[in-house]
């Protein structure tokens, strides 16, 4: 059968996953992490002295997913309408007899499906750590070469005042840096084990719950819970989110480019690769296609965070309503969460920056971005809301006589104040940049000292 996913589509897949995340989500690949997951509970099951060490050597053994028969797993999975029955069958047939009653030995499907979430948010977590560190970094870069490269600062969608580009990509590598920071910190709520058993008091076990859950956490390489978090799903909820956030932050910087790439605009472009076709119909069209997904990557991902933070509204001890729901909403965010920050990477470190073509925006604007400056000038003179007033008529009307700046500016007696000189000076874009330099060498001494 065809892929029904596109994520799955040999055509279509790298839109919308990785190769290095599918790999987690793939029947092979979940599978042989339930697999480890099985043996890393006998092992450590073992250990504690509730099953036989030959028998766990067995189970470890044969946790391979190429000794399984998958179609066997799949058959009995529907047979029984349960979760894990199809995998344990197959595994014990794999098994010698005297190793398959030791198999899943008292433990329940959300023991292995939540262990498996554990392992998955390590995965993700470095992957987000990789990919982040390498946007921030280039963004560092970015802002260190333009730290005085005048732009147009726009508010509203319209140009306002001089900025430089290197302050725009200090905030952007401000922004990832922050969420390196939470990945960082929040590792530890989310990388967890679960060993709880029927009602995740670990009764099953007896005495040796405690030691057994250290022990299985400990193989695994995942923390411990304080308790079992079968229908506690924050910390699900709290890794959805933060992927999502990860994804808004990129998709905003996505969106940036896509603007600033617009040929009207041209101060922004991504690079581009021959062969690349803009439209079948248009053969002059280079689309932002990269800043163009992170934007639709973006809203997927963020989609997910509501169906992630639902599974938190759990009934008693435990609700499979809520948690797998989260089967789906976790591989549907992992996989275009991986695409986004992949992209956005790619993205920065291929992006052109034309510092002529901001310049000449800047120029476009007859003077009138300088306006703030002026007004700060008169402001001493006839206190600020005065020089609001004086200096919004005057560019008002400038602008409606199509004049520039500096000319409507001199048709007004209340500039006479001014020198010619004094004006020069206030209507120099270099003089207008306010502290961008300073924020940008603020912004790279905080994430060369470990974040915002």
């Amino acid at each position: 059968m065809s892929p029904a996913h596109p994520a799955d589509s040999p055509v279509y897949g790298h839109l919308w996953t990785t190769p290095e995340v599918s790999a987690l989500f793939s029947e092979e690949g979940r599978t042989q992490a339930w697999l480890e997951i099985l043996a890393a509970l006998a092992e450590a099951q073992a250990e504690v002295g509730l099953v036989p060490p030959a028998a766990a050597r067995a189970i470890r053994a044969h946790a391979n997913v190429c000794l399984l028969d998958l179609d066997l797993v799949a058959e009995q999975t529907r047979a029984s309408g349960h979760s894990t029955v199809g995998l344990i069958r197959a595994l014990r047939q794999s098994l010698p007899e005297e190793a398959r009653e030791w198999v899943y030995y008292g433990a329940t499907v959300q023991d292995v499906s939540d262990s498996w979430f554990g392992l998955v948010f390590k995965a993700l977590g470095a992957i987000a750590e990789r990919d982040l560190t390498r946007m921030r970094d280039r963004a560092l870069e970015l802002a260190q070469e333009h730290r005085s490269t005048p732009m147009c600062g726009r508010t509203h969608g319209q140009p306002g005042l001089p900025i430089t580009f290197g302050f725009k990509a200090a905030v952007w590598a401000a922004e990832l840096d922050r969420h390196l920071v939470r990945v960082r910190l929040g590792r530890g709520r989310w990388e967890l084990a679960q060993l709880g058993g029927a009602l995740g008091t670990m009764a099953f076990w007896g005495e040796a719950a405690a030691d057994l859950l250290d022990a299985f956490a400990r193989r695994l390489g995942l923390g411990a819970p304080t308790a079992a978090w079968l229908t506690a799903r924050d910390g699900v909820a709290e890794f959805i989110w933060l992927l999502a956030a990860i994804a808004a932050t990129v998709g905003k910087i996505g969106n940036e480019v896509y603007q600033l790439q617009r040929p009207e605009i041209g101060e922004l472009r991504e690079s581009f690769t021959p062969g690349t076709v803009g439209s079948i119909t248009m053969p002059h069209k280079r689309n932002p296609e990269i800043s163009e997904h992170l934007v639709t990557l973006s809203r997927v991902v963020r989609a997910q965070a509501g169906l992630a933070l639902e599974g938190m509204v759990s009934e008693h001890e435990r609700d499979g309503r809520a948690w797998k729901t989260e089967w789906l909403v976790v591989p549907e965010t992992a996989m275009a969460f991986g695409a986004s920050v992949d992209g956005g990477a790619r993205m920065l470190a291929g992006l052109c920056v034309d510092t002529e073509r901001m310049r000449s925006n800047i120029d476009a604007q007859g003077g009138y971005l300088l306006s703030e400056s002026v007004m700060r000038s008169l402001a001493d003179r006839l206190g600020k809301h005065t020089a609001h007033d004086a200096v919004y008529a005057i560019a008002m009307e400038g602008i409606d006589k199509q004049q520039d700046f500096r000319t409507a500016l001199r048709g007004d007696p209340r500039l006479n104040t001014i020198s010619d000189t004094e004006l020069d000076e206030l209507l120099d874009v270099r003089a207008s940049l306010g502290s961008c330099g300073t924020f940008v060498d603020r912004v790279r001494a905080a994430c060369q000292g470990g974040g915002q």
